[in-house]
């Protein structure tokens, strides 16, 4: 059963940092391409980042890049959001998601088959 579960989200000042985690079951994270996005009420789901399982790289949305990092741990099935100076326009429920296929590149947000729960980043003085 493919499960991801979020974790490391709350409540942070702005130019603060968190470390987002996500732990994923079921399957062996290194086949896959897997995403952060977050949704803040009001708004579409967007895309923050994602880490390419075919290549090695990782993509960033332009609002987050240069801030944020994405990092996996495939042997221990994990991968991490590293958000620093973070911003009140940062707050939302970050999801991390994986491709439905194998050996995915990242592609777009429909391609994301599987989510977590999500998990809450406030960011507020």
């Amino acid at each position: 059963q493919v499960q991801l579960v979020e974790s490391g989200g709350g409540l942070v000042q702005p130019g603060g940092s968190l470390r987002l985690s996500c732990a994923a079951s079921g399957f062996r994270l290194g086949y896959y391409a897997i995403g952060w996005f977050r949704q803040a009420p009001g708004k579409e789901r967007e895309g923050v980042s994602c880490s390419s399982s075919v290549d090695e790289s990782a993509y960033y949305s332009d609002s987050v890049k240069g801030r944020f990092t994405i990092s996996r741990d495939n042997a221990k099935n994990m991968v991490y959001l590293q958000m620093n100076s973070l911003k009140p326009e940062d707050t939302a429920v970050y999801y991390c998601a994986v491709d439905r296929a194998v050996a995915a590149m990242c592609r777009t947000k429909g391609d994301f088959g599987f989510w977590g729960q999500g998990t809450q980043v406030t960011v507020s003085s």
